[in-house]
C-alpha cells in the first residue's frame, strides 16, 4: 500500500494539490499520447491524502467545504484534464451514500473512504439502459453492458446504475473492485480525456448483495438527495475552469519565452505586440468572470448542502440555475481560450512535441456530454417564466 500523508488542516491541502499538479504536468503530454489506465495517477492521489476531501470529520474525513474541494479540483485539472475528471468524480461519488444511502450505508462507505483513502469510479450513464438487474432471493443478479465507466479500472469502489423490469428509475449499487463477473472491455480510444479509461464494462451473472443497493435514504422525498446531480454538474464546471486556466498559463509561458514578434509588428518581443496583448486581456477577463460565477455557485451549493432535509425544491432550483449559468459560461470561455491560444503563440506552437492541443481536446470531449445550449435554455426559461429545471441527471 502506498504510504499516506498525515492528515493536516484543510488549508494545507491546496499546497499539496499544487505540488501534485506540478508533478502531473511534467508527464501530461506523454500520458495523453499513451492513453491507457490511470492506475499510477490514482495511487498518487491516494498518497497525497486528497481522496477523503468531502468525507465529514465525524466519520474521520477531512470535512472540506465544496469551495475548498472544487479549488483543489481546479488545481489538478490545470495539469491534466483526465486527472481533473477523475478527481471531480471522486468528490461527487464519494458523497453519494450520504445523499441516497441508508444511515448505515452512509456511515460504512464514508468511514471506509476516510480510513483507507478509497478511490471511487462509476458507470451511471442514464442514457445507456443495457445493464439489467433482477432480484434473486434476498439479493440481485446483474447482466449486460454499461458504457462510460470512468475511472473504474482504478477504483476501489464502483457505482453502477442498472434497470429493473417494472421500475422506471435506475437501481444504483456499489461494488468492490474484485467482484467476479465484471470485465472492462478496453474500448476507450477518444480524442480527449484519454487517461480516464472511460470505456464500457460487461457484466456476466454478477452477484449484488442487498445491502450494496443504495437506499432508501431517511427522507426519500427531500430535495437534499437531488443535490448529488448538482454536485456532479458543478464538479464538471471546475474541470472546465482548470483546463482553461492550464491552457492560459501554458500559452502565457510560451508567448513570453518562445513566440517571435510578427515581422510587421514594429516591436522587439511578442509580449509587446498590441494584438497579442489584446487577446490575453480577453482571455483573462473571460477566465476571471468564469471563476467568479463558479465560486458564487459553489457558495450557494454549500449553503444548500448544510440545510440538509430542510432544503426546499424551490431553493434547490435556485442553486441549479446558478450552476447552469456558471457551467455554460465556463464551457464557452474555456473552448474559446483553448482554441485561440494558438493565435498568441504562433505557428511553431502547433508542433506535436508541445501538446498544446490537448487542452482543447480534453475540454471539447467533456462538454459534449452535456450540451451548453440546454443549460442556456433552462436559464432563459427561469428568466422569462420563473421555472427552474426539472430534477434529472443533467440538472
Amino acid at each position: 500500500m502506498t504510504q499516506l500523508v498525515e492528515r493536516t488542516e484543510v488549508k494545507d491541502y491546496l499546497a499539496i494539490a499544487t505540488n501534485l499538479s506540478k508533478r502531473l504536468a511534467a508527464s501530461a503530454i506523454e500520458r495523453d499520447r499513451e492513453a491507457g489506465s490511470p492506475l499510477e495517477e490514482v495511487e498518487q492521489l491516494r498518497a497525497s491524502g486528497l481522496l477523503p476531501m468531502m468525507m465529514p470529520k465525524a466519520y474521520g474525513g477531512i470535512g472540506a467545504t465544496w469551495m475548498e474541494g472544487f479549488t483543489i479540483l481546479k488545481e489538478l485539472a490545470k495539469a491534466d484534464g483526465s486527472i481533473g475528471q477523475l478527481y471531480a468524480n471522486q468528490l461527487a461519488l464519494s458523497v453519494v451514500p450520504l445523499g441516497i444511502g441508508t444511515p448505515a450505508q452512509a456511515e460504512y462507505y464514508t468511514q471506509a473512504t476516510a480510513r483507507h483513502h478509497l478511490f471511487w469510479g462509476n458507470a451511471l450513464n442514464g442514457r445507456d439502459a443495457r445493464l439489467k438487474i433482477e432480484p434473486e432471493g434476498d439479493h440481485y443478479r446483474v447482466n449486460g453492458i454499461k458504457s462510460f465507466g470512468t475511472g473504474l479500472v482504478a477504483a476501489d469502489l464502483r457505482i453502477f446504475g442498472a434497470m429493473q423490469a417494472g421500475v422506471d428509475h435506475p437501481i444504483v449499487f456499489v461494488l468492490p473492485k474484485d467482484r467476479e463477473g465484471v470485465v472492462y472491455n478496453q474500448d476507450w480510444d477518444n480524442m480527449g480525456q484519454r487517461r480516464t479509461a472511460s470505456g464500457s464494462f460487461t457484466f456476466t451473472n454478477v452477484l449484488v448483495y442487498a445491502d450494496e443497493v443504495l437506499g432508501p435514504p431517511p427522507s426519500p422525498d427531500s430535495a437534499s438527495g437531488t443535490l448529488l446531480f448538482l454536485i456532479a454538474q458543478l464538479s464538471k464546471t471546475y474541470v472546465y475552469l482548470g483546463i482553461a486556466e492550464g491552457a492560459f498559463e501554458a500559452a502565457k509561458d510560451y508567448t513570453t519565452t518562445s513566440t517571435r514578434p510578427w515581422i510587421t509588428s514594429g516591436v522587439e518581443q511578442a509580449s509587446k505586440d498590441p494584438y497579442i496583448m489584446h487577446h490575453y486581456g480577453e482571455f483573462w477577463i473571460q477566465l476571471k468572470a468564469a471563476i467568479a460565477l463558479a465560486d458564487q455557485a459553489a457558495q450557494q451549493l454549500q449553503a444548500a448542502w448544510e440545510k440538509g432535509d430542510a432544503l426546499t425544491f424551490a431553493e434547490r432550483g435556485e442553486v441549479a440555475i446558478a450552476i447552469s449559468v456558471a457551467k455554460a459560461f465556463a464551457a464557452r470561455a474555456g473552448l474559446d481560450i483553448t482554441n485561440r491560444i494558438f493565435e498568441v503563440m504562433g505557428a511553431r506552437a502547433t508542433a506535436a512535441k508541445y501538446g498544446f492541443d490537448r487542452y482543447w481536446r480534453d475540454l471539447r470531449t467533456f462538454t459534449l456530454h452535456d450540451p451548453v445550449d440546454y443549460k442556456i435554455r433552462d436559464v432563459g426559461n427561469w428568466v422569462l417564466n420563473q421555472e427552474v429545471p426539472m430534477v434529472t441527471q443533467y440538472s
